[in-house]
């Protein structure tokens, strides 16, 4: 399948990554970094601060402020209006109750004032919204009345996803994108650099056998980085690959070869390290926007998504998310496997036709 120069190659260009200690330093130190992050920031969310002012000297009024100092959702401050609203101003605060003198239960005749500062709450209609669902549930313990109906929630997979479930795979697949475009693409312009390219030019070997070369040896170390992130995921992080770890790697393999082959082509066109980091910044970035890596692309603006579904990035992240969340297997004929074949033979042959190597190595 390989000839000998191609693995011979290979493990030359394996050697010369694992001479740098501080290369892989810091191959290592991002996966540890992101599942720390994402373990360290799980639990529940944080109850909304909410201060409460009650102008009203009624019973009612006393009943309704000790419900909402036992809502657990709230984190009830009781003090003044003048109080309240410096620590709003501040931050302290998220949002105040005033409940007035002339509050009653009868029907239209009192009124509660939600004051917040919208500046300070980035979420302030979703925190409104919640504010408001609390106060009819206490509304109905006070009156007496019970619920017509209770909401149960059925998932139609049969099966609880987190936002961790739906983020993971695009991750992965984003540091796929960048550790294979980085490392063919940071690898040709520094083996001309240092004049590897030009001593390899007069030997036998072919532009093709570089190129497996380079995709072999890089494929151990992303597959070794990738499988360092999902083992700290799958037990820190409580993961669940339904689709099986085969497939995963199988669709993390072809993601790889198809971002080394647009590595091989960004590295031929920059002649320098200075040139090489815009252009590979320009590739990636806009791919983390528009491919669903944070969010899915249906959310985007209608005439954005044709485009977004495209991407080399999100085809991988779609195959990355179908394996993990919805059980995909990695040979199911889809969309998504035929835009990974797509993109499979356009990034090779752009590869092979923009790497010459009197070009290159000069």
């Amino acid at each position: 399948m390989f000839t000998s120069a191609q693995l011979h190659l290979a493990k030359v260009f394996l050697k010369i990554f694992l001479r740098n200690r501080q290369s892989i330093f810091f191959s290592m130190l991002f996966p540890l970094i992101f599942t720390g992050v994402f373990f360290f920031s799980g639990g529940p969310s944080d109850p909304i601060k909410l201060g409460l002012v009650n102008m009203s000297q009624s019973d009612i009024a006393s009943q309704f402020s000790d419900l909402v100092i036992a809502e657990p959702s709230f984190k009830v401050t009781k003090g003044s209006l003048v109080e309240l609203k410096e620590e709003l101003i501040l931050g302290d605060q998220t949002a105040i109750i005033l409940i007035p003198e002339d509050f009653t239960f009868m029907e239209g005749s009192s009124q509660l004032s939600l004051i917040l500062d919208a500046s300070q709450v980035r979420q302030a209609s979703s925190i409104q919204e919640t504010l408001e669902n609390s106060l009819l549930a206490i509304e109905r313990d006070v009156r007496g009345i019970k619920p017509m109906f209770n909401l149960v929630v059925e998932d139609v997979q049969a099966r609880p996803q987190r936002y961790i479930d739906f983020l993971l795979p695009g991750i992965l697949a984003y540091m796929l994108m960048n550790l294979c475009i980085a490392g063919s693409g940071f690898n040709i312009v520094e083996y001309r650099r240092r004049g590897i390219l030009k001593r390899l030019f007069v030997t036998p070997i072919q532009p093709k056998d570089f190129i497996v070369a380079i995709i072999l040896s890089r494929m151990v170390i992303v597959l070794t980085q990738i499988s360092v992130m999902l083992g700290l995921a799958i037990m820190l992080l409580d993961i669940n690959v339904v689709g099986g770890l085969p497939s995963l790697y199988g669709m993390v393999i072809l993601g790889t070869f198809i971002f080394l082959c647009i590595g091989f082509f960004l590295g031929s066109l920059a002649k320098t390290q200075e040139a090489i980091q815009p252009i590979v910044a320009l590739t990636s970035f806009p791919q983390l926007i528009l491919s669903g890596v944070f969010f899915p692309i249906s959310s985007m603006h209608e005439f954005i998504q044709p485009i977004a579904h495209v991407l080399p990035l999100s085809v991988v992240v779609s195959g990355l998310r179908g394996i993990t969340n919805d059980g995909m297997a990695l040979l199911t004929l889809n969309s998504t496997t035929v835009g990974v074949g797509i993109w499979m033979a356009i990034s090779f042959l752009v590869a092979i036709k923009y790497f010459v190597w009197k070009e290159v190595a000069n």
